[in-house]
């Protein structure tokens, strides 16, 4: 079981963290990238490594065999961690959100039924807000409804789309309309589906840039119990809000380990590479790609670790969420880039990580928030701020 005890302990954490995900996870993701029942084997392979090594769930809670961090601590391991896509699940933090949120949120019975086996890795979740013709920066306007079933329940039908690992989940917290009408910000709640109940599919795989790992599901009349709600009827979106700056400003985090990975690969193969001219580092160009890379970088790690200062503790961080979250997914973008660049036609092939890298850039000035509704969110509020005397200030 992990401890908060001093730094000193939570950085030697990160460096074996850092040690896994670099010498165990790296050399199987194209086995995980493949998906399929290979990909099973190898996640369950690294599970089983992360357990006897003493990483298996860190931010989870002890009580329920995870490893008792923090959140601020774990912070500081997110960026180590999330250096691959499937770090997070092969080091059993994925579920995270889920977890607090029931933690939170959840009837006893769910807590009692969905937390143990979230923790131990034996149940998978996913998260279903968006969808197809339903802008996704505005909630209010989910068609997808609940109604009142026999019992108290509920029945729920509608569509969801691009929801991440949906074809592997055992439960899916949906947001439907349980009241009002659409446009309206009351009337929206949060209910747990579990995936084998009869009228939940999986209509189609939606590739993203090729990639495989979101889904469009629909919920044609399927029946959830009455104690399957999140929180109180109707006051969805201040659940949904809470999970968001959490889920935003580890997705950030970990958007600075993948770019702060493609660093690595652009500085060695800057140096390894030679040509009639001499190694790339010593072109100026090549250098020009460095300093740009490494100045988008050191920008927004600094923004991100402030947001997760603010998140964990419980204060109000929607301004610096979302600078780090659309800080973080430039740099990535960028940096990745310019690695590509500098490997020149390796860096398009299946030889390098860069292709997904620059993959989960692009894609990351979308998910959670495209950097549009960021750009105007944090705008807003900086000059309320500045016309209210009574707002605090940025």
């Amino acid at each position: 079981m992990v401890r908060d005890h001093d730094v000193t302990d939570v950085e030697s954490l990160r460096e074996r963290v850092a040690v896994f995900v670099r010498e165990r996870v790296f050399p199987r993701e194209p086995e995980l990238d493949a998906g399929g029942p290979g990909a099973g084997e190898a996640r369950e392979l690294l599970r089983s490594q992360a357990r006897r090594e003493g990483l298996w769930a860190l931010p989870l809670p002890s009580e329920l065999g995870g490893g008792g961090l923090s959140l601020g601590s774990y912070g500081l391991l997110a960026e180590a961690e999330g250096a691959s896509d499937h770090g997070p699940a092969a080091l059993g933090s994925a579920p995270l959100l889920d977890v607090r949120m029931l933690s939170r949120h959840g009837s006893p019975r769910a807590r009692t039924e969905y937390l143990p086996g979230l923790v131990s890795g034996a149940l998978r979740s996913c998260y279903a807000m968006t969808e197809p013709d339903t802008p996704g920066t505005e909630p209010a306007l989910t068609a997808t409804r609940a109604e009142r079933g026999p019992g108290g329940g509920w029945r729920v039908t509608g569509r969801k789309w691009f929801v991440s690992h949906a074809a592997d989940a055992d439960l899916v917290t949906v947001l439907a309309r349980t009241g009002g009408s659409p446009g309206d910000r009351d009337g929206l709640s949060l209910l747990l589906v579990p995936t084998a109940s009869p009228g939940f599919r999986i209509v189609r795989d939606l590739p993203v840039l090729g990639s495989t790992g979101q889904y469009e599901i629909a919920f044609d009349g399927v029946a959830v119990g009455g104690d399957h709600l999140v929180g109180d009827a109707g006051r969805a979106l201040a659940v949904a809000s809470e999970r968001l700056q959490l889920g935003r400003t580890l997705r950030a985090l970990r958007w600075i380990g993948q770019a702060q990975r493609a660093f690595g690969l652009m500085c060695g193969r800057a140096v390894a590479r030679r040509g009639v001219r001499g190694p790339l580092a010593d072109h100026q160009l090549v250098q020009q790609h460095v300093f740009e890379a490494l100045l988008a970088l050191r920008a927004a790690r600094p923004l991100a670790y402030e947001a997760m200062a603010l998140v964990a503790g419980g204060r109000d961080a929607r301004v610096e969420v979302g600078l780090a979250k659309t800080a973080a997914a430039r740099a990535l973008q960028e940096v990745a880039d310019r690695a590509v660049q500098v490997f020149g036609a390796a860096g398009l092939g299946p030889d390098t990580p860069l292709p997904a890298l620059l993959r989960t850039g692009r894609t990351a000035r979308v998910l959670d928030g495209p950097d549009e509704q960021h750009v105007s969110s944090v705008a807003r509020r900086v000059l309320r701020s500045h016309r209210d005397p009574g707002v605090t200030p940025v």
